[in-house]
């Protein structure tokens, strides 16, 4: 498996893509990983600003309205500007507060749907991480618990429609299996 300082050396060894910063996205399937490779990235660089694509999401059908939102968030920073997005609230099931990302040298997206298409150009390094389904529901079942099941299906689909239209996992740097 590649380590969190592999990932951070190839990042750091390019150029920076996201204005004078450099962009780290961690994709793939949910419940491979995802989260803790991008905490062990952040142990590492203390600089780095890391943001859950959970958050970014309407809820459990956010998926197909991820990309913008990011997207949203990464031109300004692009173009030297602080970019915003806006937070879901889990638990009272609504949009939240709209936060401000400073222009900096790190930025880390973790979450299904973090890298699209549309702001290819924008990404340093994109990580896929993966896993077999049975290894992911039984991490999904101890994180959220049995009650939450309902949701994983139509969260499945909507993965799978989102990985199928973005491709994310052909233009990946690094594959992670875990």
């Amino acid at each position: 498996m590649v380590s969190p300082s592999e990932v951070l050396e190839l990042t750091l060894s390019r150029p920076p893509t996201l204005g004078s910063g450099r962009l780290i996205c961690v994709d793939g399937l949910a419940g491979s990983g995802k989260t803790t490779l991008a905490r062990g990235l952040a142990a590492l660089a203390p600089e780095a600003v890391v943001i859950g694509t959970d958050e970014m999401l309407a809820g459990w059908r956010g998926l197909p309205g991820l990309a913008g939102s990011v997207e949203a968030l990464l031109r300004p920073l692009a173009a030297g500007q602080p970019g915003t997005w806006r937070r879901w609230d889990w638990y009272a099931d609504g949009w939240a507060e709209t936060r401000t990302v400073l222009p900096g040298p790190l930025l880390v997206l973790e979450g299904v749907g973090s890298a699209a298409a549309s702001y290819r150009e924008l990404v340093t390094t994109l990580v896929w991480v993966e896993a077999p389904l049975d290894v992911r529901l039984a991490r999904w079942l101890e994180r959220d618990g049995e009650e939450m099941r309902p949701h994983w299906d139509d969260w499945l689909a909507d993965e799978a429609a989102l990985h199928a239209r973005e491709e994310s996992r052909s233009w990946a740097d690094v594959v992670v299996r875990t």
